[in-house]
């Protein structure tokens, strides 16, 4: 008994083939618009909100309250951003949230590399129950330290005028140390570097200390370059959290109103500001705050996909 695709031959096999090509094209092509147009969807609904913050500000009140309402302004107010440096403290609160967060970014990049390097590279005694205290200490937000780690700072013996049972001053309350050294170690930060320089082999540090190179040279000059990725990943979580960081500023800058980093100062804003006008202003400061975390984010990026595509790896 012969196949009836047989008795059709090669020919009606091949013809076959050729009209069906066409319409796997056309499902490819469907495919790769729905793909791209949900990508832009997506796209839209991240920047939307961004772009909304930048014009807004830019709007007067005559756009505001124009029938039907204008999302682009008629006459758009460009001045306002210069207004805000000129009207509000701005440059302090710039100054003060690129210094804080500049150096608690560096403190924890330095401490979680180290830390992380000896956890993973060095076996003594307590180094599983100190790892164990990593991965545990993680649960708890930071929230539930704030009011301790005040009064360790507020009655700091012999520092801000006290004396030595922490009486009489105001401790390192209204400092840059106040702001600086609760954010010194990151727990996630010491989990993320040990983790990854678990993945690079001992050999290289082998051959390293059989040419002679010390222990800091091989953390330095083998171990570090490594580890870029994450280094470059800690570094941007790191700033982009503590540029936004707004509670415990709040707190401890009650009493030091020049230390009042971006956040703070324009929360206070909300209060004192009433019109439409003064409104514009607080969405000018609001759009210039989040330059500095697109820059970082834009100087990072490649590095930070590294590591995202070596997490992927693992």
């Amino acid at each position: 008994m012969t196949a009836v695709g047989e008795m059709r031959g090669p020919d009606a096999a091949t013809g076959a083939g050729a009209r069906a090509e066409p319409r796997r094209r056309l499902r490819r092509a469907a495919l790769g618009a729905l793909k791209y147009a949900a990508l832009a969807l997506g796209a839209l609904v991240t920047v939307l909100p961004f772009a909304d913050m930048f014009i807004g500000a830019l709007r007067g009140p005559a756009d505001v309250f124009t029938t039907p309402p204008r999302y682009w302004p008629a006459d758009p107010q460009w001045g306002v951003y210069a207004r805000v440096f000129r009207e509000l403290p701005m440059g302090t609160w710039l100054v003060n949230s690129v210094v804080v967060t500049l150096v608690i970014t560096a403190l924890q990049v330095a401490t979680s590399t180290t830390a992380g390097y000896a956890l993973a590279r060095y076996r003594f005694r307590g180094a599983d129950a100190i790892f164990r205290l990593v991965v545990g200490a993680q649960m708890f937000p930071f929230f539930l330290f704030i009011i301790p780690i005040f009064f360790i700072l507020r009655f700091a013996p012999l520092l801000g005028g006290n004396d030595l049972a922490g009486q009489g001053g105001s401790g390192l309350l209204g400092t840059y140390a106040a702001l600086v050294l609760p954010f010194v170690v990151t727990w996630y930060g010491v989990f993320l570097m040990r983790q990854f320089f678990l993945g690079i082999p001992e050999d290289l540090a082998e051959a390293a200390r059989l040419d002679g190179a010390s222990e800091w040279r091989i953390f330095r000059s083998v171990m570090l370059p490594l580890v870029k990725p994450a280094v470059a990943t800690l570094t941007l979580f790191s700033f982009v959290y503590h540029w936004n960081e707004f509670i415990w500023t709040m707190t401890v800058t009650r009493t030091a109103p020049e230390l009042q980093t971006l956040p703070v100062g324009i929360y206070l804003l909300q209060g004192a500001f009433e019109d439409l006008d003064q409104k514009s202003l607080q969405q000018a400061a609001l759009a210039i705050s989040i330059l500095p975390v697109v820059v970082i984010f834009a100087l990072l990026q490649r590095l930070f996909v590294g590591a995202d595509i070596a997490s992927g790896v693992k």
